[in-house]
């Protein structure tokens, strides 16, 4: 496994020893001890999984204290470009994004702690997106920040983006109190 930095603290890149033979492939997509030997000490308590086809933009999500939540995320089949914000007020890089590109193919994960909004662009018809949370999704809690806002000016790379109502009315990044 090898891990690698983003330029936003906190955030990582996981890529996994694949094994692949004529019969397919097998990887561990978590294992406790070898998280916890780079510093990843987590306890998961919820896993989703979502199928979308291609264009569809999901995000920027988080949820706020006492429910915020870090996550695990990587694509199954198919491929997308994954985004983080960083939401956190102390920090450097407050308001900034990255992204990741994550496919079926290169197996790759994206480790976002909590104080992140999170959302992805599936560049693929029938792209499976797994993400691990390391907190239960809370309603009250659910909080989205505009997917397009200007301040923010991600780059998601998708002409015509199909996108939920509710991501279309999501606050923008000036509206927005951080609690983090």
């Amino acid at each position: 496994m090898e891990i690698s930095k983003t330029a936003l603290d906190g955030l990582l890149i996981i890529k996994p020893d694949v094994f692949r033979d004529d019969r397919g492939y097998f990887f561990e997509s978590f294992n406790i001890e070898k998280f916890s030997k780079e510093g990843l000490d987590v306890t998961f308590m919820q896993d989703n999984e979502s199928l979308s086809m291609k264009g569809v933009i999901r995000g920027l999500h988080f949820q706020i204290p006492p429910f915020e939540q870090a996550k695990l995320v990587r694509v199954v089949k198919g491929s997308a470009l994954d985004i983080a914000v960083d939401l956190r007020k102390s920090s450097s890089t407050y308001g900034k994004w990255t992204s990741v590109l994550l496919t079926g193919e290169n197996k790759w994960m994206f480790w976002i702690p909590a104080g992140f909004a999170h959302g992805f662009a599936t560049l693929e018809e029938d792209t499976v997106f797994f993400y691990k949370c390391t907190k239960v999704y809370n309603k009250e809690s659910e909080r989205s920040i505009l997917w397009n806002d200007p301040d923010i000016n991600i780059k998601w790379g998708i002409e015509k983006p199909i996108i939920s109502e509710r991501d279309k009315s999501a606050k923008g990044f000036r509206e927005f109190k951080s609690p983090f």
